[in-house]
């Protein structure tokens, strides 16, 4: 069973947004699997809570796409299609190079040495290949970023594309050699950041989105 510390639930009236999140980010990072049923009954007694969350949550999901519910099957996990991934990273190709002019424009001293501290932390695990803890603070770096462009609109749909593709960019850095490539794309993207350039932070940015989706059509052909 799911600590409830883990999930910090409470019985008041956020407790559906926390159950769907929950139940949202397992499916994202491949725990709960396309075609898997979602068992209302099983899910409660997992999270500690009673139907009527789940059942909410459920929902929820549905308008996401992530979940389908049909007549005598119940819910079933839809997840992220390989022609979801190919539709995020085309967008993602289009507009992460926008936030990125945006962020390098109007990034200020603390938000570039907690860029550069986020960084220096992903080199140290990927040199101990702790690929899982390189990925978390591959989408911080990129979170960093988005809030920095100061658009709200921009950020959050950067930051939903972004969640959306986890499970994908994890499974492209075990490709040989990515790792290593991907630390010193990101070195790049932090030098026109502490730079102030613009020109070169969007040319960057958008180069290591179109060169990791390369990788992740790689992977995905193996």
């Amino acid at each position: 069973m799911v600590k409830e510390s883990e999930l910090s639930l409470s019985h008041d009236a956020s407790l559906r947004n926390k159950v769907f999140k929950y139940i949202k980010a397992q499916i994202i990072n491949g725990r709960y699997i396309p075609g898997e049923s979602l068992v209302e009954s099983k899910l409660a007694e997992e999270l500690g809570v009673s139907r009527t969350p789940i059942r909410e949550a459920i929902r929820l999901l549905e308008l996401e796409g992530l979940v389908e519910t049909t007549p005598n099957k119940g819910a079933v996990v839809l997840g992220i299609s390989p022609k979801d991934v190919e539709d995020i990273y085309a967008i993602r190709i289009l507009v992460e190079g926008l936030a990125a002019r945006w962020a390098a424009e109007r990034m200020g001293p603390a938000d570039k040495k907690e860029l550069k501290k986020v960084l220096e932390l992903m080199e140290f695990y990927a040199q101990k290949g702790d690929l899982d803890e390189v990925a978390e603070l591959d989408m911080k770096f990129h979170q960093i970023i988005y809030e920095s462009s100061g658009s709200k609109i921009l950020n959050l749909t950067l930051s939903n594309l972004h969640q959306y593709v986890q499970l994908a960019r994890l499974e492209s850095l075990k490709v040989p050699s990515r790792i290593s490539k991907t630390m010193a794309e990101h070195y790049a993207i932090l030098e026109s950041f502490l730079d102030g350039d613009p020109d070169k932070a969007e040319k960057v940015l958008t180069e290591h989105v179109e060169k990791a989706y390369v990788n992740i059509k790689v992977k995905k052909d193996e």
